[in-house]
């Protein structure tokens, strides 16, 4: 940073006081003759604190008159220290004036009263003169407003960035945003090295052409121009000065440049500033002081005229543009919705503060009510210029801390903060009733439903209520006692899943304990937030279950079975994706069973051992087959069990003479009865039985000792009583693994995987689908149970949504974005939605309203880019032009009805279609 001599230091034959005394006086004399063009300079704020510290040390101490010498010494050691030179280095942004040929450039976040105070160049001056330092940051006066009388300081001027076509060149410009076109145009010309007649310059927004600004005698503050905007230099022929670029440095590099129409060589990034005091102190010359620098204001909401063209004028009522003044167009978005809402534009424009409930506990005392008709009310004025609405802002953040600030948001939760905020401050009850609602017990849907809403009327009568909200029956259904309760609730919006979000696939693999069939893997399709009942269905529907049986289902891990999952109350969210599920076919009639677990093992060598020895590890899948408890089992029972399960994975080759397919279906046939009675048929079965091959099974008894099952098949098995399954190892030799297809057992596929991208559906997903999706029963997620009047206990009970009476306006929240504890993820799933005739009258569970319920689209919000860093516009149809328009911040250009519809779309309203037909809904 440059360091800059002091021109002289006659402060220090001065005292304090008269320090204070000229600098106030200085600052009196310039605030009555301050105009545009004149000069203010940025102080620290750190300095200037220990500065007026030092300068009214004394002052305050002069009032304690009756102070002992000894309280005047002590008080003496506590006096403030001359400051030092004057230091602005906290303001400097030093990284990017390295990187800048502009000259300094100072921190973009920088606040007035914060972090610097704005004073007369006079002032500066003589603060120069008796302390030092620097650097000296000027900052001209200009004119703002409507009427351009009101004066401000331009803290930072505009940064543009010039792109000169067709050579593709680059170039940073600072500039004063009341320099003119002509001006700009000739600045390019000269960085450029071209001709004035050989130039065009465009509003070169989001690197789209939106207007050729030709009017020379325009400020680029009547031409919107904005910070960082890029500006299109366009050379119509190769003459003139282009070929002089290279020499001059400006080919292929991106340089910066500064101009401000007073030739002044200072610069600084960022927007604009007000000057006021900041001085808190009680003598009368330093309040003088604080006063001083009041005259430059900044207006409360900033107006900035628009170039010329469609896309950038608000020539007619309701093409107004916003102004994003820091990650505001969530709120822009949704604004521009609700004004362009045809009952809100005449409500707000006609008078509607005799309505406003100045007494609502939960309402903003009308504040926010106020502030949102004034700013509609802006918006609807013919021909007016794009402002950024910071009142509505401020009022917003007052009652609404988490949209304070200037991080992006959610315009959806603004939204519904706003239509609830507004609600409240126009409730035309005054003092709401205590009402108790009655269950239905049995009464008619339609008696029921008008009661709730007599009710919910009853408290809550607002122009919100009569336009945006609609009612729908919502039935919980216990889980245990089957206790059904029915209710009727408001709704201001529907928030409709997206499919992909409301389901989930998993595959399990599903074996047969009667040697009926090999292994067949299943996939099927379940409620994400299902339960496990849920997936048993699906499963008992694809496999093809027989009467008598049912699905058991078990997790895997590493050939072992980890878990029976016998809960059919279990969520399905426990359910990993890169699980591996097992599904049994067993009867359903067994009771007071326990379950052979048949694990496979096959020689593998074993890891470390230098000598090269094997052992028998576990692989392939589990079979699962049920005993009853009180049975009595020999061995040879067991063998003929293992043979009836692997019987379906027997090669059919001529060697394998040992278990014939006749055999197996005798075997099976044996095996219904599978109790194990003491005269069970299968002992007396001389046939197959007596020609099996002996398998190497090994059951592990209670001591968990492995007993060889291959000899004395006639000795009975006790089964262990202190586990519901015993473990059966069979060992797999290499001449046993030739006789059976055992990849069967091999290969257990996770619930989900995860591979290449799937083909775009061949249908895009339709709104009708996702509303189905949002009506469809579901249990209620473990964090949100019901409490059971009749249990006394909380329950996940299953919830059944249907839609009961509509609203004028449906407003539709597609949801994209999806939170987890560490993910935060957004669907850009196309949607296609209706825009003219979306037909919900078969959706309408009131089958005694016989109206058709028909909406039109009229207005949506879109959202590009990923979450946090996205970016929000608006597509609003002018009912009374029959156009649509694309409202993008500030910039407004008109689209074709076609282009409505795209993946980007977000919150969508609708209006009801009128029919001379069409009966009240409410």
């Amino acid at each position: 940073m440059p360091e800059i001599s002091p021109a002289g230091c006659s402060s220090t034959e001065l005292s304090p006081e008269e320090e204070l005394h000229i600098i106030t006086h200085i600052s009196m004399a310039v605030e009555l003759q301050t105009k545009v063009g004149d000069t203010f300079c940025l102080v620290s704020r750190r300095w200037w604190e220990k500065w007026i510290a030092f300068v009214t040390h004394n002052k305050k101490n002069s009032t304690n008159e009756g102070s002992s010498t000894d309280h005047q010494d002590l008080n003496s050691s506590n006096t403030p220290k001359r400051p030092s030179s004057i230091d602005n280095s906290d303001l400097i942004n030093e990284l990017a004036s390295d990187n800048s040929t502009m000259g300094l450039e100072l921190h973009d976040t920088l606040q007035e009263h914060t972090d610097y105070i704005l004073v007369p160049e006079v002032t500066w001056n003589q603060l120069f003169a008796w302390y030092g330092g620097g650097p000296k940051l000027a900052r001209k006066v200009i004119s703002c407003g409507e009427s351009q009388t009101e004066l401000t300081v331009e803290v930072y001027p505009l940064r543009l960035h010039l792109h000169l076509m067709p050579k593709a060149d680059q170039c940073t410009l600072r500039i004063s945003k009341k320099e003119t076109i002509g001006g700009l145009h000739k600045k390019a010309c000269e960085i450029f090295q071209l001709n004035l007649e050989q130039v065009s310059i465009w509003d070169y927004f989001s690197h789209r052409k939106h207007a050729l600004m030709n009017d020379l005698d325009k400020t680029l503050d009547d031409a919107n121009i904005q910070m960082d905007q890029d500006i299109l230099v366009e050379v119509s022929d190769d003459g003139g000065g282009t070929s002089d670029l290279q020499e001059n440095g400006f080919t292929k590099s991106h340089t910066s440049a500064l101009v401000e129409p007073s030739k002044t060589n200072y610069s600084i990034a960022g927007g604009f500033s007000a000057s006021k005091g900041v001085l808190r102190n009680n003598n009368s010359e330093s309040s003088q002081l604080q006063s001083s620098a009041s005259a430059i204001r900044e207006p409360e909401d900033h107006k900035i005229p628009v170039s010329v063209g469609v896309s950038t004028r608000g020539s007619s009522g309701g093409l107004t543009g916003l102004l994003n003044f820091g990650n505001t167009c969530f709120m822009n978005s949704a604004i521009q919705c609700l004004v362009h809402t045809p009952e809100f534009a005449r409500y707000f424009r006609a008078d509607y503060q005799h309505e406003i409930n100045w007494h609502n506990p939960l309402g903003m005392v009308g504040e926010l009510a106020i502030a949102f008709g004034d700013l509609l009310r802006k918006l609807w004025a013919p021909g007016r210029s794009p402002f950024a609405p910071k009142h509505f802002k401020s009022k917003l953040a007052r009652f609404a801390p988490q949209f304070s600030g200037y991080n992006q948001h959610d315009s959806q939760e603004l939204l519904a903060f706003l239509l609830d905020g507004l609600h409240e401050d126009l409730n035309r009850v005054k003092h709401k009733p205590y009402i108790k609602s009655r269950d239905a017990d049995g009464r008619p849907d339609e008696e029921v439903a008008d009661e709730y809403w007599a009710n919910h009327i009853a408290r809550n009568d607002s122009i919100i209520v009569d336009v945006c909200q609609g009612q729908y029956k919502s039935t919980l259904v216990c889980p245990v006692c089957e206790k059904i309760s029915v209710t009727f609730d408001p709704f201001m919006y529907l928030s409709l899943p997206l499919q992909s979000t409301t389901t989930r696939t998993m595959t399990v693999t599903v074996f047969s304990c009667d040697g009926s069939g090999v292994p067949a893997t299943c996939t099927v399709t379940v409620p994400k937030q299902g339960r496990c009942r849920d997936l048993i269905q699906a499963l008992s529907s694809a496999c093809g279950l027989k009467q008598n049986e049912k699905v058991f289902l078990a997790e895997i891990r590493n050939h072992l079975i980890h878990r029976f999952l016998e809960d059919p109350l279990m969520s399905l969210s426990s359910i990993k994706d890169d699980d591996r599920l097992s599904a049994y076919k067993i009867p359903k009639s067994m009771k007071n069973t326990k379950f052979l677990q048949l694990i496979h093992r096959r020689q593998e060598l074993e890891t470390g051992n230098a000598r090269g020895t094997t052992g028998w590890k576990a692989y392939g899948t589990p079979l699962v087959f049920p005993v009853c408890c009180d049975a009595t089992i020999t061995r040879g029972d067991i063998q003929l069990i293992v043979h009836t399960m692997l019987s379906p994975m027997l090669k059919s080759e001529p060697g394998n003479s040992d278990f014939s397919d006749t055999d197996a279906s005798s075997v099976a046939s044996d095996l219904k009865n599978v109790s194990f009675e003491a005269d069970s048929t299968c002992k007396e079965n001389n046939g197959p039985n007596r020609s099996l091959l002996k398998l190497p099974l090994k059951l592990v008894d209670s001591n968990n000792a492995c007993i060889d099952l291959s000899v004395g098949e006639e000795r009975t098995v006790r089964l262990p009583s202190s586990s519901l399954s015993v473990l059966l190892f069979i060992d797999w030799s290499s001449k046993l693994l030739q006789k059976y297809e055992t990849h069967y057992l091999e290969k257990l596929p996770e619930v989900f995987k995860y591979g290449p991208a799937k083909k775009a559906r061949a249908e895009p997903l339709s709104l009708y689908t996702c509303l189905e999706a949002f009506l469809r029963e579901e249990p209620l997620v473990p964090e949100d149970m019901w409490f059971c009047p009749q249990c006394k206990e909380r329950r996940q009970a299953s919830k059944k949504l249907d839609l009961w009476r509509l609203p004028e306006v449906l407003v539709i929240h597609l949801k994209r974005f999806s939170y987890s504890r560490s993910v935060k993820h957004k669907l850009e799933t196309f949607v296609n939605f209706p825009v003219h005739d979306f037909d919900l009258t078969n959706y309408i569970a009131n089958k005694n309203n016989s109206s058709r319920q028909v909406y039109d689209l009229y207005a949506l919000t879109n959202h590009y880019g990923s979450m946090g860093s996205g970016h929000y516009t608006a597509y609003i149809k002018l009912i009374d032009e029959n156009r649509w328009y694309n409202f993008d911040d500030n910039h407004i250009s008109p689209i074709n009805e076609d282009e409505v519809k795209s993946n980007a779309a977000y919150v969508l309203f609708y209006r009801r279609v009128k029919s001379d037909s069409s009966s009240s809904h409410k």
